[in-house]
């Protein structure tokens, strides 16, 4: 269930001024506000209030069975502050690489070429022109000496829209080939592409070597053994960030997510909140407006219909075929202010982790992200996974 009193409050539509949105979160006691934008919707005004909550690791378990998301604000304060020197680095490769720099080029200097040798060995690098959104990717062999130990590991970057105002982009580190492997059946592969990550981006062991984190997950997902692994480094970028999805893939239990610089803006719920609130939405009539505005009479038809039912729905929300759907989840201011006003909104800053546990497709936490600085960000987005 989302909290009783909202953590994140909705201010105010996209058309109201800085002015007056600083007005508003003052009256209410609230910290400055944050204008909600991306890739060219702008989808309104949002702020914090100033007391943090608390974290309980009981609460959380409680939260991760049910799907739903659970934020643990200033977690890895401590941790984060070793590693400033590594997060500049990683944000000036960030803006090398969006003014043009090759990635292969850039892993072979320092620091990269000495935090992968000798464990790491660079094979090739490439472009799948079959995917608009990549960048390069680059192969790497671990190796033990002359010994081969886990082949074909690799860092793919990749823009994460196709706006040329959005400079947001990520690293995703994996194995094998891209869609065609189960790379959850294959842990040792697994191990040695989070090895690979944390030796390119060392401010990765916020997470991967936090003892104090691994002991709050394992009480989470009851479980005495855990691996962090398929781990995204994210830059998200002004007028950036990510529309509404899930994270779900075979044999991960979901992902801890921890934001190093920077903050984002969320709104993450179960996917049965979120059927619930969709359904909620297009049966208050004092919405037809907001619908007008957004879609014509045969897409509000359609929405009307493949709504109507949560089986319809269910299936509608997982196929890309569902614009009108699409349209409500990431382009209605209205629809936004809904979910805040329901307590499904958080603001992570350096130091907070959010969990998104992903147990399968109908047991998950979709979420959508927005960039609310006017700098590229930096976060990291760890799978989860139980060691028997």
């Amino acid at each position: 269930m989302p909290k009783a009193t909202p953590h994140v409050i909705y201010i105010a539509g996209p058309d109201i001024s800085a002015d007056q949105a600083n007005a508003n979160a003052q009256q209410q006691g609230l910290k400055q506000p944050v204008l909600l934008k991306r890739r060219g919707t702008t989808l309104g005004w949002v702020a914090e209030h100033p007391e943090q909550n608390s974290i309980d690791a009981n609460t959380a378990a409680m939260a991760w069975h049910n799907s739903a998301a659970y934020a643990l604000p200033g977690y890895v304060d401590t941790e984060l502050s070793q590693h400033q020197t590594n997060i500049r680095q990683a944000l000036g490769l960030m803006e090398a690489i969006a003014e043009g720099a090759e990635v292969a080029e850039l892993f072979e200097q320092a620091p990269y070429s000495e935090r992968t040798t000798p464990q790491f060995e660079m094979l090739a690098s490439f472009q799948d022109e079959g995917d608009a959104q990549e960048i390069e990717t680059i192969e790497y062999d671990a190796v033990d000496g002359d010994e081969v130990v886990a082949e074909n590991l690799w860092c793919k970057a990749s823009w994460l829209s196709f706006e040329d105002d959005d400079a947001s982009l990520r690293f995703r580190f994996s194995f094998g080939m891209v869609g065609y492997e189960d790379v959850a059946a294959d842990l040792q592969r697994q191990h040695y592409a989070a090895q690979l990550t944390d030796a390119i981006f060392p401010e990765s062991a916020v997470i991967s070597n936090n003892s104090k984190l691994d002991t709050f997950m394992q009480t989470v997902l009851g479980t005495e053994k855990l691996a962090y692994v398929e781990r995204i480094i994210y830059f998200n970028a002004p007028n950036g960030g990510a529309q509404f999805h899930q994270d779900v893939e075979r044999g991960h239990l979901g992902v801890v997510f921890a934001q190093v610089h920077g903050s984002t803006c969320w709104l993450a719920c179960s996917k049965t909140q979120l059927m619930d609130e969709v359904q909620a939405f297009i049966n208050d009539s004092s919405n037809s407006e907001s619908l007008d505005t957004l879609m014509n009479e045969t897409m509000q038809a359609e929405l009307k219909s493949k709504t109507s039912t949560r089986e319809q729905l269910n299936e509608w929300l997982d196929e890309r075929d569902n614009e009108p759907l699409e349209l409500l989840l990431n382009r209605c201011p209205a629809f936004y202010r809904h979910l805040f006003e329901k307590g499904y909104g958080y603001i992570i800053s350096p130091g907070d982790i959010i969990l998104l546990p992903q147990k399968s497709i109908d047991e998950c936490c979709w979420h959508t992200v927005f960039c609310i600085d006017d700098f590229p960000g930096e976060s990291l987005s760890f799978a989860i996974r139980a060691i028997v």
